[in-house]
């Protein structure tokens, strides 16, 4: 038996796969979109284990997680190896990064101020930030008078029931904005997945609406993002 051969190693390479079952090769041949999740992640991990190739391994991770990457990205690097046998820190920490890496390819800025025009484009600047967590975490859009970003801030972070908000510091730093600062829209997630507004929600853009009434600074919207969705406080007509 050669030193090298599979049967001698204690895991199994993406080249031990015959030909046509290799993802590296499928996307040089075919391009990279026409591989499947579990390809993907395959690439990532690079090796399996021994008796168990690495896409089997991938298949295995997806189905336990049932076939969802964003199940799969809410996963500590802890959970992801107490978890799925033959998954270490190692190939935990590549999967990790490159979830990491993808998110914030999608949530780089564009060159030019994004432009607010309504609940949908707030959930879509800001959805990568939150729609993931499983703690709570609060955010401040500050905009100008045509309605452009003009900061985006996280204001507090809290565990998974809720967060604690000084609106004192919210408004402190909308004022350091200068006063190009014309509005600003609330934004928070519910981790447990539920959109309906608590009472404590009403209450504290309550607070913050009146608040602002006495810096000329109006409360746009206060948007609550989930897993999957989102809950708008202006187009449900409570602002």
């Amino acid at each position: 038996m050669q030193p090298d051969s599979p049967q001698a190693r204690d895991y199994v390479l993406i080249q031990d796969l015959a030909a046509d079952d290799r993802p590296r090769e499928k996307a040089m041949r075919n391009g990279i979109k026409t591989l499947s999740k579990a390809e993907l992640i395959a690439i990532i991990f690079g090796n399996g284990i021994k008796g168990k190739s690495v896409l089997t391994m991938s298949q295995e991770l997806l189905a336990r997680n049932g076939g969802s990457l964003s199940t799969l990205a809410r996963k500590s690097i802890k959970e992801l190896v107490k978890e799925n046998p033959g998954i270490g820190p190692a190939k935990a920490i590549a999967l990790a990064a490159a979830i990491e890496l993808g998110m914030r390819c999608r949530d780089e800025s564009p060159t030019e101020r994004p432009r607010i025009t309504g609940s949908k484009s707030v959930y879509s600047l800001i959805r990568s930030k939150l729609e993931l967590l499983n703690h709570e975490e609060f955010w401040v859009i500050v905009l100008t008078r045509s309605n452009h970003v003009l900061d985006m801030f996280r204001l507090s972070q809290g565990g998974t029931a809720g967060t604690v908000v000084d609106s004192k510091l919210l408004f402190k730093r909308v004022v350091e904005c200068g006063d190009v600062a014309a509005s600003i829209v609330l934004v928070h997630n519910h981790p447990s997945g539920t959109l309906k507004p608590s009472v404590e929600d009403d209450r504290l853009t309550a607070k913050i609406k009146e608040g602002g009434k006495l810096l000329d600074l109006q409360v746009l919207d206060h948007i609550i993002v989930t897993h999957e969705s989102y809950y708008s406080y202006n187009d449900e007509g409570r602002l």
